[in-house]
């Protein structure tokens, strides 16, 4: 006989020597419907006292699971029970003893929202945030026991909880600053400088303020790196810096919020000194030098300041001082050389009755040397003003009145 067949034979026999250690699977009562129960497994009756008391029972016998259950039973079917927070509370606690964290970390909140009366409230707030920081850290989701995807976002919703519950505790700033570390791990930078700027505004004088204002400025300068090209990542995160060594100038992190922002400084130079050959291999003289001054403004003791000079020199050797001014030299110099007079006096010239329409603004010089800007308001192609009108203003006075008969003179009305 093979021992399977002799495990069933053994077990049948059991069955029927201990009929009440072996209870049916399926449950019937009159005027009731079927229930399906597992086998071993008792019913969960009585009321709120009793169930508490069964649940208590379980847990001194070690049987978790059992007593987490009736717990939970005993909540559900009795609220508004006095028993019903201490139940959810040791529900909470047994479930992350477990190791079932993703399911242990609602009962503590449902807690907090539903008993914030509790004895139990700060408790519930220290064991959410130390679940919501072990799932920050790496804690993986599991199916059938396979660890799998990420736990952030269900980190994000712990902490979120904590700051809503507590606007003002003892974890609250640290909560929201986490709220930003998941965002940022998750790759959404914007809603992580949402969450640490909320820090920096609302707990401006817990020490997680300067962190805070410090990584506002890294996301933007981290920007400024990625492949993706944002024209406003490298001023904002100038701005972050600069305003975190405003607030923060003794910090641990200043001497590396100032080695980032010269990094920015050479960064931009380096971009401008970029354009300014581009302009320069393409025979546009005047834009280069108009880019070559910017890199000298940016950084005038760099050596890209340094090859700047050298090649505004050799371009002005090579075609002039005239050709390499900016526009707004170019109108500097016509506003001086034409007097102020001299629009008025070509416009009253002009017939009475004619009206000279104006003439659109015309670029001049040579069109591949203008600089890549708007052309310059030039005065010689503004409309003419209109001229002076010289003839003597009205008399504003009363005419005497003439008289109706020639030769008589008016008598003054009484």
């Amino acid at each position: 006989m093979s021992y399977r067949v002799r495990f069933l034979l053994l077990f049948a026999a059991a069955c029927v020597a201990f009929p009440q250690r072996s209870p049916a699977p399926v449950v019937f009562r009159p005027s009731e419907k079927v229930k399906y129960r597992a086998p071993g497994e008792e019913e969960i009756i009585g009321n709120a006292n009793e169930l508490f008391a069964q649940a208590e029972a379980a847990e001194k016998d070690g049987q978790r699971s059992r007593a987490i259950k009736i717990y939970k039973r005993m909540v559900k079917k009795y609220p508004r029970s006095n028993l019903a927070p201490e139940a959810t509370f040791r529900a909470g606690k047994l479930t992350e003893e477990q190791g079932d964290y993703l399911r242990a970390a609602p009962i503590y909140r449902g807690l907090m929202e539903n008993y914030p009366q509790t004895r139990h409230f700060q408790e519930a707030i220290e064991s959410q945030f130390r679940i919501g920081e072990i799932l920050l850290n790496g804690k993986k989701r599991k199916i059938l026991g396979v660890p799998v995807g990420s736990t952030l976002d269900e980190a994000v919703e712990i902490f979120a909880a904590i700051v809503r519950s507590a606007p003002y505790g003892r974890y609250t700033a640290r909560a929201q600053f986490d709220i930003g570390r998941a965002r940022e791990k998750e790759g959404s930078a914007d809603l992580a400088i949402e969450a640490y700027q909320s820090v920096v505004e609302k707990f401006p004088n817990d020490p997680l303020a300067v962190d805070a204002q410090y990584q506002i400025g890294y996301i933007w300068f981290a920007a400024t790196r990625s492949g993706t090209y944002d024209p406003d990542a490298a001023d904002r995160a100038r701005t972050a810096f600069q305003d975190f060594l405003f607030r923060f100038p003794k910090s641990e992190k200043a001497a590396q919020a100032r080695e980032n922002l010269a990094l920015l400084d050479h960064r931009l130079t380096k971009g401008s000194l970029e354009i300014a050959k581009f302009y320069d291999k393409a025979k546009n003289y005047r834009a280069a030098v108009l880019y070559y001054n910017e890199v000298i403004r940016q950084q005038p003791g760099s050596p890209e300041s340094a090859i700047a000079k050298t090649r505004i020199e050799q371009l002005r050797s090579k075609v002039g001082d005239a050709a390499l001014q900016s526009a707004a030299e170019i109108a500097e110099r016509r506003a001086k050389t034409n007097p102020k007079n001299t629009i008025a006096k070509s416009s009253t010239e002009l017939p009475s009755n004619t009206q000279k329409p104006p003439s659109p603004p015309q670029m001049r010089g040579n069109p591949d040397e203008i600089a890549p800007l708007p052309p310059p308001t030039d005065p010689d192609s503004l409309p003419p003003p209109a001229a002076p009108d010289t003839s003597p203003a009205p008399d504003t006075s009363v005419a005497p009145e003439p008289s109706a008969t020639p030769g008589a003179t008016s008598t003054p009305a009484r």
